[in-house]
């Protein structure tokens, strides 16, 4: 899955040895869509992925993630996991959807009332 979105938190890394003897990392991020009604979402990288998507709070980023969830002691929990993140660049994106200057005035219309009467469009 993927979904596009601001760093709006970065948490501390997180570190340990597991029960095999194994060293763990983990780094967390909470991520903010631009939608009109922005969600907030809770992700993390475990591994060698915590280190090699070194993120910033203010970074637009498209998330590529998967979603696990597991029981413990009668309780369920979801964890969302990223495996890869993309910056993405936001002025060439706004520079390249149109958007309406105030002030600016509109572009004539077309005159289409010049047009053959033998056409037969209903309009």
């Amino acid at each position: 899955m993927e979904v596009e979105g601001k760093i709006i938190q970065k948490l501390a890394p997180l570190s340990g040895v597991s029960k095999a003897g194994n060293s763990w990392n983990k780094q967390e991020y909470v991520l903010e869509t631009q939608e009109a009604y922005p969600k907030k979402i809770f992700f993390s990288f475990f591994g060698d992925r915590a280190n090699q998507y070194p993120l910033n709070v203010g970074d637009t980023i498209k998330l590529s993630f998967d979603i696990d969830s597991h029981e413990f002691n009668g309780r369920w929990f979801t964890n969302i996991n990223g495996w890869k993140a993309e910056k993405v660049d936001t002025m060439a994106q706004q520079s390249a959807t149109p958007q309406a200057i105030p002030g600016t005035p509109m572009p004539p219309m077309p005159d289409f009332s010049s047009g053959d009467s033998t056409d037969d469009l209903p309009f």
